[in-house]
């Protein structure tokens, strides 16, 4: 297995230290999630970068690194909408493509092709990194190694205006790249 596939399997190995975070009682669960969704959304940049420089692009990583990616902002906006103000329907919209796109992938691979990720569904990813990380540093500025920031952090009208206009533009972002995605690819489901 080469680099960037083991920096893709490390993410969905992160991803599930990242949900126990959550749940273990320790005061600093929160700045601990924060830490772990954050390296893990460094792999992500990290094993595109490096299989496309060093000519490392495989069939498994285009599987299994957008997989990934949809494993771990799953579990974050999931997570998200347990333990903030965050709403279901968010998380629901942005599962739904997320499912949908993973959908359009398994009729492509049935077909004997793989999809690779495009352009507009890595701007979706990085707003989605940018919304979790917000909301993440907002409660971990509740503990005691982001405490500075909680003046900056703490609930306020200007705050909850950044949280939805985040959470607003991710969304609409999500959603026309799983339009786009599957305008594409309309071709895969000339039988229907």
């Amino acid at each position: 297995m080469n680099l960037p596939n083991k920096l893709t399997v490390s993410r969905l190995i992160l991803t599930g230290v990242f949900v126990a975070c959550f749940y273990i009682p320790w005061s600093q669960s929160m700045t601990a999630a924060l830490l772990i969704f954050s390296a893990a959304s460094i792999t992500d940049y990290l094993d595109g970068k490096i299989a496309r420089s060093r000519n490392l692009v495989t069939n498994f990583g285009k599987l299994f690194d957008p997989l990934a990616d949809k494993v771990l902002i799953a579990a974050a906006f999931i997570l998200l909408v347990e333990r903030t103000e965050m709403k279901a329907w968010i998380a629901i919209s942005i599962l739904a493509r997320e499912f949908f796109v993973t959908g359009i992938r398994l009729i492509a691979a049935n077909q004997g092709s793989v999809l690779a990720a495009e352009s507009l569904g890595k701007h979706k990813m990085i707003w989605q990194i940018v919304t979790v990380l917000y909301f993440l540093l907002r409660a971990a500025s509740a503990e005691v190694l982001f405490s500075p920031l909680r003046p900056l952090l703490a609930p306020s009208v200007t705050h909850d205006w950044i949280g939805y206009c985040l959470v607003g533009f991710t969304t609409i972002l999500t959603l026309v790249s799983g339009f786009s995605y599957f305008w594409k690819n309309k071709h895969l489901f000339n039988d229907a």
